[in-house]
C-alpha cells in the first residue's frame, strides 16, 4: 500500500482567464505584436496610400490589386485588423506595466542593506582590507566617501548574536534611473499608440457606427453623410477657391466621403507660386482670412508648405492647388483644313464645370468636359536639342509616350535644361454612350530638336500616358502651314496639279516617256498616302481596321504588289516621289494663299516637310478630327488644405519624450550596487572591510570603477 507522501503532487489548475491574462502581459506577445506593426508600417511606406483604385490595377493587375484591396494595404494605418493589432499591442503592454512597475518600483527604494556579509564572497568585484580606525570611525569615513561621488547610502548595524557577527553593512546604489527607463520606455510605447488611435480614422468609424452615417461618393450631401462639428479628432480635406469661402471639409474613407463641418469659415484671398530662374516651382503659399462666426472676429495669415496655421484647436495645413473655375476660350481647328481662313465661333467654358455641347454624330451629341489649365509648364528638353546621331528620330516619337522630352520623373543623363513650354488645356470629348477620351493641348508651339511644334495629347484611360501628335508649326509660328497642306492633300484636282508639275520638273525634257511613268508613280503615291485609293486585298483578306492613308498605305501597297526581293529598293524610290510631290502640293497650297513658295534648298523648309509628311500620316490615327487650341484664358487658382483636430498629438509627443529617456536610461545608466561590511579587529583595535560591487552590465568601465572604489576605502592597506 502506498503512502500519500509517494503519490505525485498533480500541477495546480489554471484557468482559462489566467491563461489569457499571462499571454497579454507576457512581453514575447508584445514584441510579436510590435513585429507585426513595424512589418504593416514598412509596407504603408513603400505602397501609396490612398490612391485611385485604378492606379493600383495598373500597377499589380485586377488579381492582385483586388486580393490587397481586401487586405486593407491600400489604407493601412485605418484598416480593422491594423487598429486591432495596436489595441492589443496598448492592452499587452499596458498589462506588463502593471505586473513589472511595483516590484521595479519596491526594487528602485530598496539599497538591500539586509544581505548577509558571507554572500559577498560570491561576486564577481570583491575585496578585503583592514583600517585602522575603529568601526564607527570608518563608517562616518566610507559614507562621506561614497556621497560626495554620488552614492546613494543605506547602513544596518548588526548587534551579533545568534551565530551572527557584529558590525556595520554599508549599501549604495548608483544608476538607480536605469530601472526607471524600463518604465518610461514602455509607458512611451502606449502612450503613442493611444495618441495614435485616438488621432487616427478609429473615432471617425466609430461614430459612423454609432450614428448610423452614409457616407457619399459625389452630388448632394445628406444630413446622414455629416459629421459633428465638435468632432474631437479629423484630419479632412478642405477646397477654397480664390475669393470664396468655406467651412465644409471632406474626410476620404474607403467606402466614400464624409462631410466634416469646421466651427469657422476660411476665406482663400489670394494663392500665388514663386518660381526659381529655371521656372520650377520653389514656395506655394496661400493668403487666408478665417471668420468665426461665434465671435464675429477674423484673422488674416498666410499658409505655407510646413508652416501651417492653428485656429480654435485646428491645424490648416497647405496640401496642394488646384483649379478653382478658371475661364477658358478653345478655338475649335480641323485637322484636315475645313474651315481654313474663317473665324470659328469660340467656345467658352469654366474648367471642371458643366459639359458643353461640341457637335453631333451617328450616335448622338458630343460634348466637351474642360478639366484643367496649367499656366506653366516646365519641361526638361535637354535631350530634344542634340544635333546629328543624337537626335531623336521624330519617326519614332509620334503618337507615342514623350517621357524623353516631356516630364519623365527619372533623371535623365546629362544636364537638365529646364524650359517652360507655356500654357496647356485638358479636356474630355464624351459621346452619348458616356465613353470619353482625354486631350491635351499645349496653346504655343515647342521647341524639339529645333523645329517649332505643336503637341496634341491624346489617352484613352487617365491611367495611360499621353501620346502626342507633333504638327509643325510655319515661319509665322501657326499651324496653317501645315493646314494648308492637309486640306490640299485632300483636294483630288490638287493633288493631280502637284503631280503634273512634280512630273515636269522631275523627268528630263527629252524623254516624255519618262515623265509620264513618274506621273503615273507620283498620283499612286500621293492618292494612297490621301487614303484615295487603298492597296488590293487579297482573297478572304479581313478588311482593314486602321483608316486607310499615311505612310502604313504606302507600306501595305509595296508588301502587297511588289516581289520581296525589290520590296526595300521600291520603297525608297516611292518615299522619294511623295516626297517631291508633296513639295510641289506645299507650294501649291502657298500659292492659294498668295504666298511666295518655299526653296527646299533651305534647311528650315525641309525639316518643316519632313515633318509635316510625319504628322500627316500620324493625323489619319488621330480619334477625332478637330482638336481645340487654347484661345485665351482667365486663371482662377483654389487651395486644398488639410484641416485636422489632433488632440492626441501632445500625448503622443509625451510619449516620444518618454521613449527618449528610457531608451537613454536603459541604455547609457548602469546600476551599480556597492556594498562594505565593517566589523571590529579584536587583535589589533582597527576594522576589518569587506566589499563587493554589482552591475547591470560587466563592462570594462566596471572593472576600473571597482579599481577606484577599492584603492579610495582600503587606502593604501589591501589585499585581495
Amino acid at each position: 500500500m502506498s503512502s500519500l507522501a509517494d503519490t505525485p503532487m498533480a500541477p495546480p489548475a489554471r484557468s482559462l482567464r489566467g491563461d489569457l491574462l499571462e499571454l497579454l502581459s507576457s512581453m514575447r506577445f508584445a514584441i510579436s505584436l510590435l513585429t507585426v506593426i513595424c512589418v504593416a508600417s514598412a509596407i504603408g511606406t513603400v505602397l501609396r496610400q490612398g490612391e485611385p483604385a485604378t492606379n493600383y490595377v495598373e500597377q499589380f493587375g485586377p488579381f492582385w490589386a483586388e486580393v490587397f484591396g481586401a487586405l486593407g494595404l491600400y489604407r493601412i494605418y485605418s484598416s480593422p485588423w491594423f487598429l486591432l493589432i495596436l489595441a492589443f499591442l496598448v492592452t499587452s503592454t499596458s498589462l506588463c506595466i502593471a505586473r513589472n512597475a511595483p516590484r521595479i518600483l519596491v526594487d528602485f527604494r530598496n539599497h538591500k542593506e539586509g544581505i548577509r556579509e558571507q554572500a559577498l564572497n560570491a561576486f564577481h568585484h570583491r575585496a578585503e582590507g583592514s583600517l585602522a580606525q575603529p568601526v564607527a570611525e570608518a563608517q562616518a569615513r566610507v559614507q562621506q566617501l561614497l556621497s560626495s561621488t554620488g552614492w546613494s547610502i543605506k547602513s544596518q548595524v548588526r548587534t551579533g548574536g545568534g551565530g551572527k557577527a557584529a558590525g556595520v553593512m554599508i549599501a549604495a546604489r548608483l544608476g538607480a534611473t536605469n530601472k526607471l527607463g524600463y518604465i518610461a520606455a514602455h509607458s512611451a510605447i502606449v502612450l503613442v499608440c493611444v495618441g495614435g488611435l485616438f488621432d487616427g480614422d478609429l473615432i471617425v468609424k466609430v461614430q459612423a457606427w454609432a450614428q448610423d452615417l452614409q457616407p457619399f461618393k459625389g452630388g448632394q450631401v445628406s444630413e446622414q453623410s455629416r459629421l459633428s462639428v465638435s468632432n474631437p479628432a479629423y484630419r479632412a480635406q478642405l477646397f477654397v477657391a480664390e475669393g470664396q469661402r468655406s467651412n465644409s471639409a471632406v474626410l476620404n474613407l474607403d467606402k466614400g466621403m464624409l462631410l466634416q463641418p469646421l466651427p469657422f469659415e476660411v476665406e482663400l484671398k489670394r494663392f500665388h507660386v514663386d518660381y526659381y530662374a529655371t521656372g520650377m516651382p520653389k514656395r506655394f503659399a496661400s493668403d487666408i482670412v478665417i471668420h468665426d462666426p461665434r465671435t464675429k472676429a477674423t484673422k488674416t495669415a498666410t499658409v505655407e508648405v510646413n508652416h501651417p496655421v492653428v485656429y480654435d484647436g485646428v491645424t490648416i495645413f497647405q496640401s496642394s492647388f488646384e483649379d478653382g473655375g478658371s475661364q477658358v476660350s478653345l478655338k475649335p481647328v480641323f485637322l484636315n483644313g475645313e474651315g481654313l481662313g474663317a473665324e470659328p465661333a469660340l467656345i467658352h467654358g469654366v474648367v471642371n464645370g458643366d459639359a458643353l455641347p461640341l457637335a453631333s454624330d451617328a450616335q448622338g451629341q458630343v460634348k466637351v468636359e474642360i478639366t484643367g489649365l496649367r499656366v506653366i509648364n516646365v519641361e526638361n528638353l535637354s535631350d530634344s536639342q542634340g544635333a546629328g546621331e543624337d537626335k531623336t528620330d521624330v519617326r519614332g516619337v509620334n503618337l507615342a509616350d514623350l517621357s524623353k522630352h516631356l516630364g519623365s520623373g527619372a533623371k535623365p543623363p546629362g544636364d537638365k535644361k529646364l524650359v517652360n513650354v507655356g500654357p496647356s488645356v485638358t479636356y474630355k470629348l464624351r459621346d452619348a454612350a458616356g465613353q470619353a477620351r482625354e486631350y491635351q493641348n499645349y496653346m504655343v508651339p515647342v521647341n524639339l530638336n529645333g523645329q517649332a511644334m505643336f503637341l496634341l495629347g491624346v489617352r484613352d484611360t487617365p491611367s495611360d500616358n499621353f501620346r502626342f501628335l507633333r504638327v509643325p508649326a510655319d515661319e509665322n509660328n501657326s499651324m496653317q502651314g501645315w493646314l494648308r497642306l492637309r486640306q490640299a492633300l485632300g483636294d483630288e484636282a490638287m493633288r493631280r496639279e502637284a503631280v503634273r508639275r512634280f512630273s515636269m520638273n522631275g523627268a528630263p525634257p527629252d524623254r516624255p516617256e519618262l515623265a509620264a511613268q513618274l506621273a503615273v508613280s507620283a498620283q499612286r503615291a500621293l492618292d494612297l498616302f490621301a487614303g484615295a485609293i487603298v492597296a488590293p486585298l487579297a482573297e478572304g483578306e479581313p478588311e482593314p481596321t486602321q483608316p486607310p492613308g499615311g505612310l502604313q498605305a504606302l507600306s501595305d501597297f509595296i508588301e502587297k504588289v511588289v516581289p520581296e526581293a525589290e520590296r526595300e529598293r521600291t520603297s525608297e524610290t516611292l518615299v522619294r516621289i511623295l516626297n517631291g510631290a508633296l513639295a510641289e502640293l506645299m507650294n501649291l497650297s502657298r500659292e492659294k494663299a498668295s504666298l511666295p513658295a518655299l526653296s527646299m534648298d533651305q534647311d528650315s523648309a525641309r525639316a518643316f516637310m519632313t515633318q509635316s509628311v510625319l504628322s500627316m500620316s500620324d493625323a489619319f490615327l488621330y480619334p477625332v478630327p478637330v482638336v481645340l487650341m487654347l484661345d485665351g484664358f482667365e486663371q482662377r487658382q483654389a487651395s486644398v488644405f488639410q484641416v485636422t483636430r489632433t488632440p492626441g498629438r501632445n500625448v503622443v509627443y509625451l510619449g516620444c519624450i518618454l521613449l527618449i529617456v528610457g531608451v537613454f536610461a536603459m541604455l547609457y545608466i548602469r546600476e551599480r550596487r556597492l556594498w562594505v561590511w565593517l566589523h571590529s579587529d579584536d587583535a589589533g583595535g582597527g576594522t576589518q572591510v569587506r566589499m563587493a560591487l554589482s552591475a547591470t552590465r560587466h563592462t570594462l568601465d566596471t572593472d576600473a570603477e571597482f579599481e577606484r572604489l577599492k584603492t579610495a576605502v582600503l587606502a593604501l592597506d589591501t589585499r585581495a
